[in-house]
């Protein structure tokens, strides 16, 4: 505003001038005219233009709204610092630690174990065949009457009497057999490469086998050699009697281990202590144990020899059974019942091993 007020004054002072100026020209006047004051007129008259311009302008802009200044923002207020305060430590008495509980270790599942077989139903269903040559020499077949009661059911079972080819024909056959019976009483041609056969299903197809062979005398060196140093027996002797002159107790069998399940199951097995003396002459083989393999002799001569003079023995983990003396010189009920006893042991022992596997 006062600069408003100095303009102003300014304006009228200048604006007297000017009037006082031209008044010196106004007409009548005498005075010459001086180039130097028409100029200085001029000037003023730019002078007092401009200063009215300016005057214009300043009363424009005293007129005009003044500008809105942005607001600034409220500063926030400083804190007031407050003095340190340090205060005592409280001392809290702790609560009992809970106790830890340790969830029990889930046990890992187990496998389910293996379903329990059946071996006396096993058994009665097992495959058999069974060469059994006193068939043709139309006498009382011990092993065909013996199967026959023991009341086999579900399984195959084959007889083929004395007839070595079909006995052959039977044994390369796919049939799995569960067990084989050689009753080759008579010294029949169960020889040579039969025994390749037999030991191929002894050792690749899991039969078991009973085998009645009082020849080995006239074999052991043969093609049954394999199967019998597997089995850990040796041949001893050759086993004679004369017919006309004999001690009928020096050809009775004693078992040398009652006890065991060979002659106690399901039948218990009566010593063959007196034969019948259905064959002369040569009677039989006499066995010993060998060095390899893991037979026991269960029945011989004498009582108190356990590993020599041997007639009957036991092989293979009681899958193999071999029988050194003939079933005819002795009382056929004797003989069936032990017969009996054979089939069960070596079937059972083959069921086992085969259910273990």
């Amino acid at each position: 505003m006062k600069r408003r007020n100095r303009l102003t004054t300014l304006f009228l002072v200048w604006l007297a001038v000017l009037l006082f100026l031209t008044g010196c020209n106004l007409p009548g006047s005498t005075a010459p005219a001086d180039p130097g004051i028409e100029q200085t007129q001029i000037a003023l008259g730019i002078q007092a233009t401009m200063l009215a311009e300016q005057q214009a302008a300043l009363e424009a802009e005293a007129a005009a709204p003044a500008p809105v200044q942005p607001e600034q923002p409220a500063q926030p207020a400083q804190p007031v610092e407050q003095p340190t305060y340090t205060p005592y430590p409280t001392y809290t008495v702790a609560a009992p630690a809970a106790p830890v509980v340790v969830p029990p270790t889930a046990e890992p599942p187990t496998a389910e174990p293996p379903p329990v077989q059946d071996v006396a139903a096993q058994v009665k269903a097992a495959n058999i065949l069974v060469f059994e040559d006193m068939q043709g020499m139309a006498e009382v077949t011990y092993v065909r009457n013996t199967i026959n009661r023991m009341g086999f059911r579900g399984g195959k079972i084959v007889f083929v009497g004395d007839a070595v080819g079909n006995f052959m024909e039977k044994l390369n056959s796919p049939q799995p057999w569960d067990l084989i019976n050689v009753a080759a009483e008579s010294r029949s041609a169960v020889r040579g490469e039969f025994w390749d056969v037999i030991s191929d299903q002894i050792n690749n197809r899991d039969a078991a086998l009973i085998a009645e062979v009082w020849y080995l005398d006239s074999t052991v060196n043969g093609r049954i050699a394999p199967l019998v140093y597997q089995c850990g027996i040796e041949f001893q002797r050759d086993w004679t009697r004369n017919s006309n002159n004999f001690d009928p107790f020096d050809y009775s069998i004693y078992w040398l281990d009652s006890g065991h399940p060979l002659l106690s199951t399901p039948n218990y097995a009566e010593p063959l202590s007196y034969p019948t003396v259905f064959w002369t002459g040569d009677v039989g083989d006499l066995i010993r144990l060998g060095n390899s393999g893991d037979a026991e002799l269960v029945g011989g001569l004498y009582m108190y020899e356990k590993s020599n003079y041997g007639v009957l023995a036991t092989c293979m983990d009681g899958t193999v059974i071999f029988q050194t003396f003939s079933s005819h010189d002795y009382p056929q009920t004797k003989v069936m019942a032990l017969w009996e006893n054979y089939i069960t042991y070596t079937l059972t022992n083959h069921f086992e091993q085969l259910n273990a596997q």
